[in-house]
């Protein structure tokens, strides 16, 4: 028979639960639920900022010019293209109206003369000053607040064409040189279409560079030419000049978008707001009629 052990004969100690403390246990911090409140309000906050940033209904006016070619290096020029635009992003508006250069007007420093050259005699007396010049005019003539231009010269939009791989337009009847029909122009034809004057006088001239810009619009619009974006882009930050305010570009291109060709209200002052006119020094020129010209401008540039 086995000796018990020496563990085995002890007495076992019997633990009286008095000779203990209870423990005080810290509760640990509970998780906080997800803060889809919080976040909600943020996105909310973000979207009304964003909705008042893009269809804030204010109008802007902006005056396109075009530069006839210049010597190098110098934007010494006529805008043989004036084209107010007014665009209001809530509805959206998009107007244009295209005004003759041969339109006999005051222009402020100058005198009375063609509305093309209160540009080119600002540029002769100040490089830069062009743009400012022909804002002045248009304020002083048709009473619009316009402060924003963009300028580009036709040796640009010839570049700017070739960049978008050519220019596709569609011709209901016949004009400078061509039928009824779909066309695809290179830079150089599309900038003589735009200026053309051979079959037609300088309305169809207007009309004519409105064409052109819708179609171009129409045509970046097409997600086949988005892989020339790039390149489109390229060119117009280099050639066009503009003091439209970066921040303003999203808000009107998403207006502009919206609208669509289609939804562009485009017109030029046409022969029935004009009186043909010979000047002292034989020159050609166009009067304007107000009475005509001034309900226009109400409709399409009204506050």
């Amino acid at each position: 028979m086995n000796n018990p052990s020496t563990a085995d004969t002890q007495p076992k100690r019997v633990y009286d639960p008095s000779e203990f403390q209870p423990v005080e246990i810290e509760e640990l911090p509970r998780p906080r639920r997800g803060c889809a409140c919080g976040c909600l309000t943020v996105l909310a906050i973000i979207l009304l900022v964003l909705g008042g940033y893009f269809l804030f209904p204010a109008r802007t006016n902006i005056l396109l010019l075009g530069v006839d070619r210049a010597p190098d290096g110098t934007a010494l020029g006529r805008t043989d293209t004036n084209i107010l635009v007014s665009i209001i992003p809530l509805k959206p508006t998009v107007n244009m109206l295209s005004v003759p250069r041969d339109l006999w007007v005051t222009i402020p420093g100058v005198g009375e003369n063609r509305i093309n050259t209160a540009h080119f005699f600002a540029e002769a007396n100040q490089e830069g000053s062009g743009p400012e010049a022909a804002l002045e005019t248009v304020r002083t003539n048709f009473g619009i607040s316009v402060k924003y231009y963009a300028r580009v010269q036709f040796d640009s939009f010839v570049e700017l064409v070739d960049a978008m791989g050519g220019l596709k337009i569609e011709i209901d009847s016949s004009t400078a040189g061509y039928g009824p029909g779909q066309y695809t122009l290179t830079g150089e034809q599309a900038l003589a279409f735009a200026r053309s004057r051979s079959s037609s006088d300088d309305f169809f001239r207007m009309e004519h560079g409105q064409l052109v810009l819708k179609a171009a619009f129409k045509q970046m619009l097409n997600p086949a030419t988005w892989p020339r974006l790039p390149a489109v882009a390229g060119v117009i930050l280099k050639s066009v000049d503009t003091n439209l305010p970066v921040y303003l570009w999203p808000r009107l291109g998403l207006a502009a978008l919206r609208a669509g060709p289609d939804g562009i209200d485009n017109r030029t002052i046409n022969r029935d707001m004009v009186t043909s006119w010979t000047t002292a020094l034989g020159a050609n020129v166009l009067l304007p009629n107000w009475d005509a010209i001034n309900p226009v401008l109400l409709e399409m540039f009204g506050e």
